[in-house]
């Protein structure tokens, strides 16, 4: 049976590849971007089922009308899929005020408006499906990457949590976490102004190791929306996927630090409790 599908970032990268899949296979595809005119040929050749819709995630009041005007038109939407967002580059105080807000208010506050709007019509409908897209930087962090890496985790919270609030609704969730994966994401890095303190630091070496193209880059693009598909598709899909070696090899040894330290700090985490 087909299913009808809400892609935020449509217009590149992962976002673009999940629609042109979706599409191929007979499916439905309410595909939002930025930038007009970039699906026009997906547009001409799959008419009716795809409806394009012209959204900035900072926009909230947007963000709200648009999803009401694609459940409408649609009457009903199996999956919402929050791709949109992108990196912010930078040492923490290599990044503007500006730089800072925008990251925030893309990723973090986009996305969590996003899944609010999407809940009335989901309950409505007795139930669905959101995936979020995050990363492997949603549970490991990078230099350079911090107020991307804010975003991610953040993300990660909300989800976590609204998950346990919906379930009795019959919505669920999967937070999708890619590691580096060849895409347009580099190239649509928004950059702060590098300091030379940071030239010899694990900051610099990151920035370095991009600039080089030394940064090992293992996922692949197609493949991991494959992956994505078919754990949407999934009957009881995880909460958590993670995607690529990277991802998994570099959230299993964060995990395993944390829980490192945290078995360390027994003790004292016991203390602090009423005697």
């Amino acid at each position: 049976m087909s299913k009808t599908w809400l892609i935020t970032g449509a217009s590149s990268g992962l976002g673009r590849l999940m629609t042109e899949r979706l599409l191929a296979r007979g499916d439905r595809v309410v595909a939002t971007l930025r930038r007009e005119g970039v699906l026009d040929e997906l547009q001409q050749a799959h008419g009716e089922r795809l409806l394009v819709l012209k959204l900035d995630l900072t926009d909230v009041a947007g963000i709200r009308e648009v999803t009401r005007q694609a459940f409408e038109r649609m009457e009903r939407i199996d999956v919402v899929v929050s791709n949109a967002g992108y990196g912010l580059f930078g040492a923490a105080e290599e990044l503007s005020d500006e730089q800072i807000d925008h990251q925030i208010a893309t990723n973090l506050t986009g996305s969590i408006q996003l899944i609010r709007a999407a809940l009335p019509h989901l309950r409505a409908q007795d139930g669905g499906r959101i995936v979020q897209v995050s990363s492997e930087g949603g549970q490991k962090a990078y230099p350079n990457f911090s107020l991307y890496h804010a975003t991610k985790w953040g993300i990660e919270g909300f989800v976590e949590a609204t998950a346990q609030d919906v379930a009795p609704f019959g919505i669920d969730f999967i937070i999708v976490e890619p590691g580096p994966t060849a895409t347009d994401f580099a190239a649509g890095l928004v950059r702060g102004a590098p300091m030379s303190a940071y030239d010899a630091t694990p900051a610099g070496d990151v920035r370095r190791a991009l600039a080089d193209g030394s940064f090992e880059i293992k996922g692949d693009a197609a493949r991991t929306v494959d992956a994505m598909i078919a754990a949407a598709d999934a009957a009881k899909p995880p909460l958590r996927l993670a995607l690529g070696s990277t991802a998994y090899s570099g959230i299993k040894q964060a995990l395993e630090e944390r829980l490192r330290m945290l078995e360390a700090q027994r003790d004292v985490a016991f203390s602090a409790d009423v005697d």
